[in-house]
């Protein structure tokens, strides 16, 4: 009996492992297109709950409509997330490989505004399952803005996480395949789970 159920237990998760890399390569394909990438990454975080708690089935379909909700509500500010993600990428290596007194100033300043913008955007992602079918970038903004406040160590400590996994991305560029989605929203999943609560099994006599 122990032995089926820890055979179960080992099919389970080889089913969550695989339906997250299949949202991977979907995320993969479907992000080459510039409009499409936060949208896809919207998309997938709305679905990965589901995926690892194997709730429902259809991954796919479920992925799919959440798309095109994310692409008719947010189309705009997603492009404006990668204007903006670039422009900040290229100011980042620019500066870094600049000289004199300038280049220390500017990196004072866009390395914590860097942080920033990826807590900011670790938080949205935290909050964006729960969020309903009316929301608005706007709405979705100041909701993440709240979890940033107050959650402000754990997101930091995500923060850390993505700019390590981009620092090891940036080395081994196949590292983008099986991550470029699925480290922000497990992240992202994680920290929108919280820390756990005690129960009576925790606690010693």
């Amino acid at each position: 009996m122990e032995k089926a159920n820890r055979t179960t237990s080992v099919l389970s998760r080889l089913a969550v492992v695989g339906d997250l890399l299949m949202l991977q390569l979907v995320f993969v394909v479907i992000s080459l297109g510039i409009l499409t990438l936060f949208p896809a990454a919207f998309a997938m975080q709305r679905v990965v709950p589901d995926a690892i708690s194997q709730e429902k089935p259809k991954l796919m379909r479920q992925f799919f409509r959440e798309f095109r909700w994310a692409m008719k509500q947010f189309w705009l500010p997603a492009f404006g997330l990668w204007v903006g993600g670039v422009l900040l990428a290229f100011g980042l290596s620019f500066w870094a490989n600049a000289h004199g007194p300038v280049r220390i100033f500017a990196l004072a300043v866009l390395v914590p505004l860097t942080g920033m913008i990826l807590g900011l955007y670790l938080s949205g992602l935290a909050i964006l399952p729960a969020a309903p079918q009316t929301s608005t970038f706007k709405s979705l903004f100041r909701s993440a803005n709240l979890f940033l406040l107050r959650r402000p160590l754990p997101v930091a400590g995500g923060v850390v996480v993505l700019l390590t996994w981009f620092a090891l991305a940036s080395q081994v560029p196949t590292l983008l395949l099986v991550g470029s989605g699925l480290v922000p929203a497990l992240t992202a999943y994680a920290l929108s789970r919280g820390p756990r609560e005690k129960t009576s099994e925790d606690v010693s006599i």
